[in-house]
């Protein structure tokens, strides 16, 4: 039989992550092409190896997230924080459709996502999303302030994606509901330190985060 040709990106993933979860991590991209039929170079057209594709998946999600929230006509108007609502939102859906392979990836890490390095690209297209959606900031009237000030603010938003992830990978509540109320009331409270406004929101969430603490035990 005639190899595929022209493999395209899309292809290579769907094939990896059905790989994956079927029969575990391929032993060789050799073995990964002629399980596939196509040419093992047709894979290096997209990727040096497994651990460049696997970085590149939740990138792609992300991309994915920020491409169907540009799709909406009326995202463009949204407030800052309905923004980043609607990306975990959206991104969250995107990961429930692949959860089988999400939780494949992170069987085996405890609470520190931020050391995994599957994660690099996912974090460098999540902070120049962050960066462009017009954060409410102080202007310190100094650049270098100024630019410790964004980085700051991109490295808060990074650990709280990951804290929402952590949580949506624990959650066992219908159609993931906990994890919404967890996204709302995260983007909240971080909104509203940023803001220097009443802690209110934040002391809500300190609560449930207790009391899921407390149900869990």
């Amino acid at each position: 039989m005639a190899k595929k040709k022209n493999i395209t990106q899309e292809k290579i993933v769907e094939w990896y992550m059905n790989s994956v979860l079927i029969s575990g991590k391929p032993s060789s991209i050799y073995s990964f092409a002629e399980d596939n039929n196509f040419e093992e170079s047709e894979f290096y057209k997209h990727y040096s190896s497994f651990e460049s594709l696997e970085k590149s998946i939740f990138a792609i999600f992300a991309k994915e997230t920020i491409h169907l929230l540009h799709k909406t006509e009326a995202y463009k108007e949204y407030s800052s924080k309905d923004k980043l609502l609607s990306f975990y939102y959206t991104f969250f859906e995107l990961l429930t459709a692949n959860r089988s392979y999400v939780l494949f990836q992170f069987k085996d890490v405890k609470s520190n996502f931020s050391k995994l390095s599957v994660l690099k690209k996912l974090r460098t297209e999540f902070v120049h999303f962050v960066s462009g959606i017009s954060l409410e900031k102080i202007d310190f009237k100094n650049d270098k302030v100024n630019e410790i000030q964004d980085k700051t603010i991109s490295e808060g938003y990074w650990i709280q994606l990951l804290m929402v992830l952590k949580f949506w990978i624990d959650d066992e509540s219908s159609n993931f509901e906990k994890t919404d109320v967890f996204i709302e009331k995260s983007v909240k409270a971080s909104f509203d330190i940023q803001q220097i406004a009443p802690v209110k929101s934040v002391i809500d969430l300190a609560k449930f985060l207790w009391k899921e603490k407390g149900a869990s035990v």
